[in-house]
């Protein structure tokens, strides 16, 4: 369940990528690094933090293969994405829930305080959106009022809430990831936002 779900993870964080650069009428080379960097750039920072290098998608081909395989889909099928706004937030929205959970994962795996591993887990889902949108000139979503991060931080909660009652881990990493994906959608359904800080002359 673990293995699949980060290939779901990284194959949609790529194809976000991919619509965000297409959005912003860049060439093909520029959409495959947006794509790229989308689905790795979050990986990256987690596995730098913790002393794992060379990082990841360094040591393991598959990651390549299915960012490309994402880059592929989305130039092939882009006129299939007629909302393309939807499809954009539908894959950013499956992608936060799965790396928030692999990013959980390997902060156990290091021994890290949970606390730790909750920050970890927003950095792996957050950082490639955060890459993403500020080489395509977009104010990043984490920081903007729509609830973002705080959702991967609920679901790591989520997580180690869970795991104190000793489910299976397949089951355990499902609940979160759908906890995570159920809570934004209803979120930018019903408009929850978190308060802007406005400077008071």
């Amino acid at each position: 369940m673990f293995s699949l779900l980060d290939i779901i993870g990284t194959m949609a964080f790529a194809m976000s990528g991919a619509l965000t650069a297409m959005n912003k009428r860049l060439d093909p080379f520029g959409v495959f690094i947006i794509a790229f960097v989308t689905a790795v750039g979050g990986g990256t920072v987690r596995d730098v933090l913790i002393g794992r290098t060379p990082v990841g998608w360094m040591l393991d081909l598959k990651y390549v293969y299915v960012i490309i395989l994402g880059f592929i889909l989305s130039v092939i099928f882009r006129k299939k994405f007629d909302k393309l706004r939807t499809s954009l937030f539908l894959f950013d929205t499956i992608g936060l829930g799965v790396f928030t959970l692999i990013g959980l994962e390997r902060g156990i795996i290091t021994g890290l305080h949970p606390i730790i591993c909750i920050a970890l887990g927003t950095m792996t889902a957050c950082f490639g959106g955060v890459t993403r949108d500020i080489l395509c000139n977009e104010i990043p979503v984490i920081f903007r009022r729509e609830i973002y991060a705080t959702i991967c931080i609920l679901g790591g909660i989520v997580f180690f809430a869970l795991k104190k009652l000793n489910l299976n881990d397949d089951i355990l990493y499902l609940v979160t990831c759908v906890v995570i994906i159920l809570v934004r959608l209803m979120a930018v359904k019903y408009k929850w936002y978190l308060p802007a800080l406005e400077h008071k002359r």
